[in-house]
């Protein structure tokens, strides 16, 4: 039910929330220093580089990262696009099911985002700077070792523009919630949409890269736009989209996984697999330029992940896909024993999903994007071979 998709979301943000803050105390502990299991490792995993000495290692756990990825993104297009447990594809359950229940999920996926970027990805880091927790305020942004934070934050928006508006492309489709809501209420639509736009553009203007500018007014306002915007969602959409009419909204439902969710996982299931490609012409011939073209590669595979948050519901949350792709924050000493021992199969799990199964979670913080964005990017840049 919509209802058991809402709060199955809510507990897999705690579980994220209490890993992330769990994590970096441990990483505090450790003084992030590689801690094998009889604590004789001396690795300082903040400054690794690679060498002729790991060079062989850390192309494998590259790879092994990033066909990964492939597995998860093959699989979520797959079951939103071909078949979902052996049934039907998901996309033609969500189209069928009752209409106002699946435009109240779209919303409450909306929701959870806005959330999300301003409580989370923004705000933790901020808080623990105004808190005087300086280093771990530094280790809660994501994405801090491509810089690329406020890319990702905004894409997070723009996944609830594009969910608003039917496109990918800043267009308002004619099926669209926008143009839904529109026909009953032109100053909701307007303050839905101005919402949307303010919060992508207080992102964007907090001074670039966030890791080094986490305590300004910037940041403050971007997380006051999020809330705004999550806000509006949560109370006035909501309520206005419970007297359309569901003829109305099954147009939008079909709209919206047509033009929007079908087509950001292929995209994701395409770039991950040129990310992979890249990844294995580094592996076999290392260069700078082939390191280069494998960062050029994560930031194209990393943008339909990103503006896919705001449906994180169905496969993606039922199966664990999210966390297998996005953990944050690192175990960056776990990457370390990886990278000396090639247990690769540390990485992996199966049966079921359980979001409060710790050895699940322990895999997940070793892979998916910002396992490979660690062993891609350092300071911003693509690696260089040392």
């Amino acid at each position: 039910s919509a209802a058991s998709d809402v709060y199955k979301r809510q507990c897999l943000s705690n579980m994220k929330k209490f890993f992330y803050l769990s994590a970096l105390s441990l990483g505090m502990m450790c003084s992030i220093t590689a801690c094998s299991d009889d604590d004789t490792t001396t690795v300082d995993a903040k400054n690794l580089d690679y060498t002729a000495e790991n060079a062989s290692s850390w192309g494998n756990y590259m790879r092994v990262v990033a066909q990964l990825l492939v597995n998860d993104a093959t699989a979520l297009h797959d079951d939103w696009a071909v078949k979902y447990n052996e049934g039907d594809s998901y996309a033609n359950f969500f189209k069928n099911q009752d209409a106002q229940r699946s435009v109240q999920q779209l919303i409450d996926g909306c929701v959870d985002i806005a959330n999300e970027v301003g409580t989370a990805k923004i705000g933790d880091p901020y808080d623990l700077y105004v808190g005087k927790e300086e280093e771990r305020a530094l280790y809660a942004v994501e994405s801090w070792y491509s810089w690329h934070s406020r890319e990702d934050y905004r894409n997070n928006i723009y996944s609830i523009r594009n969910a608003y508006y039917g496109s990918r492309n800043n267009e308002i489709k004619e099926l669209s919630l926008s143009e839904a809501v529109k026909a009953k209420d032109a100053d909701l639509d307007a303050q839905v949409k101005k919402a949307i736009s303010d919060a992508a553009a207080a992102i964007w203007n907090i001074p670039s890269p966030f890791r080094n500018n986490i305590n300004s007014q910037e940041t403050v306002k971007a997380m006051e736009a999020c809330a705004t915007l999550e806000q509006v969602l949560k109370n006035d959409l909501k309520k206005c989209v419970e007297g359309l009419d569901n003829s109305v909204l099954k147009k939008v439902v079909e709209n919206y996984v047509d033009v929007v969710v079908l087509p950001t996982y292929a995209d994701l299931k395409s770039y991950n697999q040129l990310l992979f490609n890249a990844v294995e012409v580094f592996r076999t011939s290392p260069s700078n330029a082939n390191f280069k073209a494998c960062a050029e590669a994560w930031l194209k595979a990393r943008e339909p992940w990103e503006t896919s948050e705001a449906f994180l519901f169905g496969p993606v949350a039922d199966k664990g896909l999210d966390p297998n792709m996005d953990s944050w924050p690192l175990d960056q000493d776990g990457i370390v024993q990886i990278l000396t021992s090639g247990n690769y199969s540390n990485l992996d799990w199966d049966g079921d999903y359980d979001e409060d199964d710790d050895k699940i979670a322990a895999a997940q913080a070793l892979r998916g994007y910002h396992t490979l964005e660690y062993l891609i990017f350092k300071d911003g840049e693509a690696r260089t071979i040392q």
